[in-house]
């Protein structure tokens, strides 16, 4: 295992005051990819960044600072942070039904200074919140869900989405704003690959778009994309970009973006706390530690010990085999860390990250949004 020093980026001086597991973030390169993305979009008013990566209060105030006005998210609890940060324009990108929608409400009540909006995308869901938004006294700003082959959420771009956003002009108590279209299936690491899916997928919101304005609805926003495509949506002036990942970026995104020059700026750090067998070290790093939906090679990869290969893992262990075998002369101990391959789960799972600044644990960042209620 190499020995990091004070060359290395991710280097800390005093871990002896951080217990393992840990997430750590690095602001200063925080600061950075924040800083990119504005340069990228040429404008903060084009940024819409997606806030389900860092979850945090602190990095919501960095982007705030940074000019960003705009935010997206996928929870209660993750809308309701923004608000406490003092976001003033926050898109729910999701459709809330059941108690989702009165929770909704009752935190629209709460911050009437925020704008805020969510999606829809079939009309059984556009008569019920129309109903309940008009029963509260709300006009609430909506965005019709687009599926442009994600087939996760959303309607088609067809004539189908083009009579829903017309219903959604006469439903009482939603104004339709604008357009949706999330690509996270678009993954490819060939850039020109990637560019070409997302330019065919995009073409039919293109259609959509102009097809409405045809019929007069004159302003309408498209919100697109993710991480992997905002390379490519960052080129078109008419659509407010959403990426999330950029902020902390990951071991996927880095291998599977490169074009995109953003800083891993968040790890995992982890301790070996036994040695089982010849060759074998045992990590604090189990399940609940590290994202764990990718196959066992695709969850973590260590900065100090690139070598090591895992062979298991379970709730709070990682068993790890080091090529050097035998004579690999890891302790008890030993600290490493780790580039997680997803980093939005990962975050999830801690309720804290502690922050590091020239090599010294400095403070700590609370994952306020990670929790589900905060207070609606």
């Amino acid at each position: 295992m190499e020995a990091p020093s004070a060359h290395d980026w991710y280097w800390i001086q005093n871990t002896d005051q951080l217990d393992s597991p840990a997430l750590v973030v690095y602001p200063e390169r925080v600061k950075a990819n924040i800083k990119l993305a504005v340069e990228m979009a040429g404008d903060p008013v084009r940024l819409r960044p997606h806030i389900k990566t860092h979850k945090s209060p602190d990095v919501t105030k960095l982007m705030l600072e940074a000019g960003i006005q705009k935010f997206k998210c996928a929870t209660i609890a993750e809308a309701e942070m923004l608000a406490m940060a003092g976001a003033r324009d926050v898109l729910l990108a999701y459709q809330p039904v059941g108690p989702k929608l009165q929770r909704f409400i009752a935190l629209a009540r709460q911050y009437p200074g925020v704008q805020w909006s969510c999606l829809v995308d079939n009309e059984e869901a556009l008569v019920a919140m129309g109903a309940a938004f008009a029963a509260a006294k709300l006009r609430m700003p909506v965005y019709l869900d687009l599926n442009i082959g994600m087939n996760r959420t959303g309607i088609a771009t067809g004539a189908a989405a083009f009579q829903l956003y017309r219903a959604a002009a006469d439903t009482e108590g939603v104004t339709p704003v604008g357009l949706h279209a999330y690509d996270g299936h678009i993954r490819d690491v060939d850039f020109e690959q990637r560019k070409q899916k997302c330019d065919e997928a995009f073409a039919g919101v293109t259609a959509l778009k102009q097809a409405l304005q045809k019929e007069g609805f004159d302003h309408i926003t498209v919100v697109a994309g993710g991480s992997p495509t905002f390379s490519v949506h960052c080129n078109r002036p008419e659509v407010e970009c959403s990426p999330g990942t950029f902020i902390y970026w990951d071991k996927g995104y880095s291998d599977g973006c490169p074009e995109q020059g953003f800083l891993p700026a968040a790890l995992v750090i982890s301790r070996v706390v036994s040695l089982p067998a010849a060759g074998r070290l045992c990590l604090d790093l189990g399940h609940k530690s590290i994202a764990a939906e990718n196959e066992l090679s695709r969850r973590v990869y260590f900065l100090n010990a690139p070598d090591w290969k895992p062979i298991g893992q379970s709730e709070e262990h990682m068993v790890m085999i080091a090529e050097a075998g035998e004579g690999h002369g890891h302790h008890p101990g030993d600290l490493v860390y780790g580039l997680p391959f997803h980093i939005c789960p990962t975050v999830n799972l801690y309720e804290r990250a502690f922050t590091i600044d020239g090599g010294q644990l400095t403070g700590e960042w609370r994952n306020t949004a990670r929790d589900r209620k905060i207070g609606f």
